[in-house]
């Protein structure tokens, strides 16, 4: 009895230190966990830095998780991201390469609830650098066509952070981009250049994250800033949805639709610097190589001289204005009169070939009217003198002689007579040497005929020459030909190019 009665004493003490033991136990992991989290009780009085910390404190806050918020449906809603940029450096675009450089101000406002310290009596905004972004869940956007860019920077005074008492943050960044532009090289230099920077979404889709432009100027440029080559006439921004599938795969392994934000900007190429520095210099090569009109047709070496060096002139000042193009298949306007003024310098080249081709003849022309249709058509088909002419009949007539002896039988035929004796020919024949020349007679009732005949044709020219007016022809001597064509083209050239600047004009005014 007195053995199970000390048993039963020993089990209660021991149960009585056990749950002592016990209760002191959670009341130190108790004061822990306290330690672990701290108090916002005396938030209102809490530095910055102090207020942060305990607000971004892990127990109260994961910076891996965006802020959560529910309609009245208990519906998870997206969070709304208000954009803005303001852009105080455009560089000029940069044709070889399609791209362009930027310097910007990227301003991303949103709510983030568990931020909020209007509770705790404290209405004084908390302004942070670097450091106060790296505690805070931050949308991740990314630039689309950006070849470089420092997005949300990289250094300390490019990230400027700013939190209200009712959990608005906006996050400020300096941001440097290369982004590229597709351009349309058709017009140049009268081209004009729509390029755009288009931001999107990287991690979430839409059903978590939508990007919005902020509706009070949410695009904005510098009033001091200044373009060399360009005059940007308008900009317009715009909102749309990317969608992410196996074929556009925009957003690394994850598919969807995405938010996105674009703006573009309107950039007109100025001509003033093409104006001084190719048109006008091109016009006057191409009147230099007029000069060679004023020169003599057999003046070989100047004009050579003259024609080429103007065309090497000319070719090397349009390579200079290209070499900054991409290569491009399609004919852009400024080719066109590239090859307008390669046509009058090289036109310029075969003016001299002609007339120093015609130059060197020795002939005379003659022509029916002076004028350039029988001048160029007797210089391309040329047709001999009637002098020649006249000399090459009388020499067919010369040749034509007649024949004697025509009704003489050779000697070695024998003729029979009337009584039926064969009587031998006389010698009555003519003997031809090799080398003397044919003599042909005929007999003289021939050539009374003939005479006769001759006579009465030379009446019948007589009548007609009295009744008809023979033409009247010109001759020019070659070189007269020569300086002939030079005189018009000193004035052809310049009224042909006058022409083809007034239609590529129109032309690229009515572009």
């Amino acid at each position: 009895m007195h053995h199970s009665r000390n048993v039963l004493w020993t089990t209660l003490i021991f149960g009585s230190i056990l749950v002592l033991f016990q209760a002191s136990i959670g009341a130190t992991i108790d004061t822990v966990e306290d330690q672990d989290c701290p108090s916002l009780a005396n938030a209102s009085y809490m530095q910055h830095s102090q207020l942060i910390q305990t607000l971004t404190h892990v127990c109260r806050y994961d910076r891996l998780e965006r802020p959560i918020e529910y309609d009245s449906d208990a519906k998870r809603l997206p969070i709304v991201v208000k954009t803005r940029i303001y852009v105080y450096f455009l560089q000029n675009l940069n044709s070889d390469l399609l791209q362009f450089k930027m310097h910007a101000l990227l301003q991303l406002r949103f709510q983030d609830k568990r931020l909020a310290y209007k509770a705790f009596q404290r209405d004084d905004n908390i302004l942070g650098q670097k450091h106060l972004s790296e505690r805070l869940w931050l949308p991740h956007i990314f630039f689309a066509n950006e070849r470089e860019s420092s997005i949300l920077g990289t250094d300390e005074k490019d990230v400027l952070t700013s939190l209200s008492p009712e959990g608005n943050v906006i996050l400020s960044t300096r941001m440097q981009a290369s982004l590229y532009c597709w351009m349309n090289f058709k017009k140049f230099p009268f081209d004009q250049q729509l390029c755009s920077t288009v931001i999107e979404s990287w991690m979430y889709n839409t059903s978590d994250l939508v990007l919005e432009w902020e509706e009070r100027s949410p695009i904005s440029f510098d009033p001091e800033m200044r373009l060399t080559e360009y005059n940007m006439e308008k900009f317009w921004h715009n909102t749309t949805i990317v969608h992410s599938d196996e074929i556009n795969l925009r957003h690394g392994a994850f598919l969807g639709d995405y938010s996105s934000l674009s703006f573009t900007v309107n950039l007109r190429r100025e001509i003033g610097f093409y104006l001084l520095d190719y048109y006008l210099p091109s016009m006057m090569i191409v009147a230099i190589s007029w000069v060679s009109f004023w020169l003599q047709a057999d003046a070989s070496p100047p004009r050579i001289m003259l024609g080429t060096s103007t065309m090497l002139s000319f070719i090397t000042l349009s390579s200079s204005q290209s070499k900054n193009l991409p290569k491009v298949s399609y004919i852009k306007v400024s080719e066109v009169w590239f090859l307008g003024c390669t046509f009058f310098i090289f036109g310029s080249l075969v003016e001299f070939a002609f007339v120093n081709t015609i130059w060197r003849r020795k002939e005379n022309i003659e022509l029916k009217k002076v004028n350039s249709k029988y001048i160029i058509k007797s210089t391309l088909t040329p047709r001999p003198s009637r002098r020649q002419m006249g000399g090459s009949l009388s020499n067919d007539s010369r040749a034509r002689s007649c024949s004697s002896l025509d009704n003489i039988v050779s000697s070695t035929e024998s003729v029979r007579n009337g009584n039926g004796n064969v009587n031998h020919g006389y010698n009555n024949y003519l003997t031809v040497h090799p080398n003397l020349p044919i003599i042909k007679t005929e007999c003289a009732d021939n050539v009374s005929i003939s005479s006769e005949r001759m006579s009465n044709e030379h009446i019948i020219d007589i009548d007609k020459e009295k009744k008809e007016t023979p033409p009247t022809f010109t001759t020019m001597t070659p070189q007269e030909i020569a300086m002939w064509i030079d005189r018009r083209s000193r004035f052809l050239f310049p009224v042909m190019f006058l022409a083809f600047n007034a239609l590529y004009w129109t032309f690229v005014y009515v572009l």
